[in-house]
């Protein structure tokens, strides 16, 4: 890669960041205390939205996370990572987001987040599994004003 590319991308990453913003307090406990969040990462066109794909979600501290059942090998998932942004609905509201894969000791708090809101589950071990928790994704609000 060449130095004006790196700085290109460099550059688009930055600019990325500052449009994210950060979920409103009502907004995130709506979306937590709900069972109905669908995933909809961008197509490989980067603008026409994937298949809403019903997973659950959850929050830790001030940010909402996901995981999928099957691991990396999921579709979704896929494609979170490679477009890095969508779209979620959930709680009665779509949400233009940004997608952030996430690795290390969060993991161990996701893990407890997912115990308490699914407790009883019989799917709860899947989600809790390593191959679930390598495909934990952090969902971030994209600010959409121009």
């Amino acid at each position: 890669m060449t130095t004006v590319e790196l700085t290109l991308q460099t550059n688009a990453t930055n600019f990325e960041r500052l449009l994210m913003t950060v979920w409103t307090g009502n907004e995130l406990s709506a979306i937590a205390e709900s069972d109905d969040l669908h995933i909809a990462p961008f197509r490989e066109d980067g603008e026409t939205y994937g298949t809403p794909t019903w997973i659950w979600s959850v929050q830790v501290d001030d940010a909402l996370y996901v995981r999928a059942y099957n691991g990396q090998d999921s579709s979704w998932y896929q494609a979170a990572v490679r477009e890095n942004a969508g779209r979620i609905e959930a709680a009665g509201m779509t949400k233009e987001v940004i997608f952030e894969p996430v690795d290390g000791p969060i993991n161990n708090r996701i893990d407890d987040a997912y115990r308490e809101k699914y407790v009883g589950s019989s799917y709860l071990s899947a989600m809790i599994s390593d191959r679930a928790r390598s495909a934990t994704v952090k969902v971030i609000p994209r600010n959409t004003r121009t």
